[in-house]
């Protein structure tokens, strides 16, 4: 800070004296100082980003990390930010920065996720299916009575299923819940990322991460015959013909389930 001041003002001339009452001349001015640095422009680069064979021009900040390239990306190829997985040269990390990654301008960079109609997709019922769901919730039909449900049931119990204990309540255990089936038949899993506050539905084709914080609602009932074992119902939609049906869940882990995604006192 450089003063210039009145006669009136402090001798060292180094000071604004605000006591002077008459120095109405007093002016302050404050001055640069030497070996300040000049802000630096920040770097962007143009490149291009292929997702579902699409592919979009993006030009973005080079110390920008993955994880915010991911959430400037959600509203232009429709995928939420944590079900997106960024390539470059292989699985990039959240935090690493582009820079880091050695993107430079007209790059290629690849995207791979699923959006949620995607995975809704998996379970969607037909029109068969939603008649049936409809008669059935009319007559207060059991899950495991449906016809709907019926096609994965009699199957029978898979043979690699984790062992399910009834009367039990457990916590859930610190690796997935396996061996169960989705509607489809095929083996489904799921993994709880507390952390991320994000539920893991794992197939054999793909995994797809499910913000908890997005899912509508979850319901459950024991299966007649085996009641260490539930149906479960996880909607990932409005409505209930957009729940994602997983067979065969161990019955201790089922309110376990339900605290982790709901909250404890959101499902009674």
């Amino acid at each position: 800070m450089e003063c210039v001041g009145s006669e009136q003002g402090d001798a060292s001339g180094g000071k604004c004296n605000s006591e002077s009452k008459g120095a109405e001349s007093d002016i302050c001015t404050q001055t640069k100082e030497e070996g300040d640095e000049l802000e630096v422009p920040k770097e962007s680069v143009d490149f291009k980003v292929i997702y579902n064979k699409n592919k979009y021009d993006v030009n973005f900040l080079l110390d920008s990390t993955v994880g915010q390239l991911k959430q400037h990306l959600q509203d232009i190829i429709g995928v939420p930010q944590s079900m997106q997985k960024v390539m470059i040269k292989g699985l990039a990390k959240d935090e690493r920065t582009l820079r880091e990654l050695g993107v430079v301008k007209g790059a290629k960079v690849m995207v791979v996720g699923s959006t949620l109609d995607d995975v809704l997709a998996v379970s969607t019922p037909s029109k068969q299916d939603i008649q049936d769901e409809k008669m059935a919730t009319a007559s207060k039909e059991p899950f495991c009575k449906q016809k709907q449900h019926r096609k994965v049931l009699d199957k029978g119990v898979p043979d690699d299923v984790m062992p399910g204990i009834k009367n039990t309540k457990d916590a859930l255990p610190p690796y997935p819940l396996s061996g169960m089936l989705n509607k489809s038949g095929g083996k489904v899993r799921l993994t709880f990322k507390m952390e991320q506050d994000q539920v893991w539905i794992g197939t054999k084709e793909r995994t797809d991460k499910i913000p908890m914080n997005t899912i509508k609602g979850v319901v459950s009932e024991p299966i007649e015959g085996h009641e260490e074992y539930h149906i479960m119902g996880i909607q990932l939609g409005p409505t209930d013909a957009s729940r994602y049906w997983v067979y065969w869940v161990p019955a201790q882990y089922v309110d376990a389930i339900k605290d982790a995604i709901l909250g404890k006192w959101q499902y009674f």
